[in-house]
């Protein structure tokens, strides 16, 4: 499981013209998923993301959580974060989960984190053509891979 973390000030989601989320002061949430992926994974990711010290404190010092700071979240499904490049020009996604693998993982995932942070969490929706629009506060981009958690 892959995910890209952005600091945001505002951000939303938007499809077919019409917004389906909106959020002020909290995290932009990019999530890849593979076949391997487990709940553990999940697990692990929520509780690492939900702590990661990525917000301002009274000295401007990275050093509060998106706990500390009652921020809001917006999950967005990306294939696309399992892309391979290594040959050619026209990236393949063959590593990426297919919807019937990926779809009960992203719901798990959401779910684990709403449980986790105490509140709901915004989400787009899995496999449609979404426009994502930000704000990104810092700027702060994480990139987090469970396969990898050094």
């Amino acid at each position: 499981m892959k995910v890209v973390i952005q600091t945001v000030s505002k951000a939303g989601v938007t499809i077919d013209n019409g917004e389906v989320a909106s959020i002020g002061n909290g995290l932009l949430i990019l999530l890849g998923i593979v076949d391997e992926d487990t709940k553990e994974d999940i697990d692990w990711l929520c509780n690492k993301i939900v702590n990661l010290r990525v917000f301002g404190d009274d000295n401007g010092v990275m050093n509060k959580s998106l706990m500390d700071v009652g921020g809001e979240v917006i999950v967005v499904s990306q294939f696309t974060l399992h892309a391979l490049t290594k040959k050619g020009n026209r990236p393949s996604y063959i590593k990426a989960a297919k919807p019937d693998v990926a779809i009960p993982l992203y719901k798990t995932f959401v779910q684990t984190l709403e449980g986790v942070l105490g509140k709901s969490v915004q989400t787009g929706e899995f496999g449609a053509m979404m426009q994502v629009n930000l704000v990104n506060d810092g700027p702060v981009t994480i990139i987090m891979d469970t396969k990898d958690k050094r």
